[in-house]
C-alpha cells in the first residue's frame, strides 16, 4: 500500500469514527434522561439541630414539603449517561453544625445526558433557605420563613405563611395562597406572579426585565408606590396614602399590575 493509500485509509477511518460518535450522540440526545424514569430512588435522613434548614442545590429539580418527626428526609431520583468520559453521579452532603444540605450532580464528558430530582421533607416549625443553580424549585405548606434564591430555574410556592423572600435570575417566580405579612421579591430576566390570601403589612418587589403582577385581598386599603422605566402600570387595588399596608413595585422593563382577586 502506498503512502497516499495509507493516508486515505486513515482519513476514512477517522471520518467513520466521527460519524459513529455523532450517531451515538444523536441517539443519546434524542432519548433524553428523565429522573422520573428512576423506579428505585435513594433515601436518606439527617438530624436537624436548629430552627433553620439551608438547602444548596445544583442541576436538580427540587421539591420541599413539611414532614413529620425531627429529621430531614430526602428522596432522590436520578438518570444519567455519558458517551465518552467518567460516569455521572449525584452526591448529598450534610453539614450538621450548619444544618446545611448540599445536593450536587456531576455530569461531565462528551454528550452527557443527566437528570436529577430531589424531594426534601422538612420538620414542621423549621424555616427554610434555598439556594438553587440550574433547576426548578417547588415549596408548599410552610408556616415559617421561606427564603428562595434561584439562578436559571423557575419557582412555584403555594400555601405558605411567615416571611416570604423570593429571588430569581433567569426564571419566573410564582406564589399563591400566601399568608405572609412580609413579602420581598427580586427578579432579573423573568416575571413574578404573586397571589396573597392575607392582607400584608409590607410588599417590596423589583424587576430588571419582567412583569410584576400582585393579587391582593380587597379587604384593606394600601399605600402604593409604583415605577416602571419601560412598561405600563395598572393599579386597581383600594388605595390610601396613610395606610399601614405598604406595597412597593418597581420594574425597569416590564408591566406592573396590582389588582384584587375576582
Amino acid at each position: 500500500m502506498t503512502v497516499r493509500q495509507t493516508r486515505t485509509a486513515r482519513a476514512v477511518r477517522g471520518v467513520a469514527a466521527v460519524a459513529a460518535v455523532a450517531a451515538v450522540a444523536a441517539t443519546a440526545t434524542a432519548c433524553g434522561a428523565d429522573a422520573a424514569d428512576d423506579d428505585h430512588p435513594d433515601h436518606r435522613s439527617f438530624a436537624l439541630h436548629g430552627a433553620t434548614l439551608t438547602v444548596d442545590s445544583d442541576d436538580s429539580a427540587l421539591e420541599l414539603v413539611p414532614g413529620s418527626g425531627d429529621r430531614v428526609r430526602v428522596t432522590r431520583w436520578f438518570q444519567g449517561s455519558t458517551v465518552i468520559g467518567s460516569d455521572p453521579r449525584v452526591t448529598w452532603t450534610w453539614q450538621g453544625d450548619e444544618d446545611r444540605l448540599t445536593l450536587r450532580l456531576h455530569c461531565g464528558g462528551f454528550v452527557a445526558d443527566c437528570s436529577a430530582r430531589h424531594r426534601v421533607e422538612v420538620p414542621r416549625g423549621t424555616a427554610v433557605v434555598v439556594r438553587s443553580d440550574d433547576g426548578s424549585v417547588r415549596a408548599s405548606g410552610f408556616r415559617e420563613g421561606l427564603d428562595i434564591t434561584t439562578r436559571d430555574g423557575s419557582v412555584h410556592v403555594k400555601d405558605v405563611s411567615g416571611p416570604l423572600r423570593l429571588r430569581g435570575d433567569d426564571g419566573s417566580l410564582h406564589a399563591s395562597g400566601v399568608d405572609a405579612r412580609q413579602v420581598s421579591v427580586r427578579t432579573k430576566d423573568g416575571g413574578a406572579h404573586i397571589t396573597l390570601r392575607t392582607v400584608p403589612d409590607r410588599v417590596d418587589a423589583t424587576s430588571d426585565d419582567g412583569s410584576l403582577t400582585f393579587t391582593l385581598p380587597d379587604t384593606a386599603r394600601y399605600r402604593v408606590t409604583t415605577r416602571t422605566d419601560d412598561g405600563g402600570v395598572d393599579v386597581s387595588v383600594p388605595r390610601d396614602a396613610h395606610s399601614t399596608h405598604r406595597v412597593s413595585a418597581r420594574s425597569q422593563d416590564g408591566k406592573v399590575t396590582l389588582r384584587t382577586a375576582n
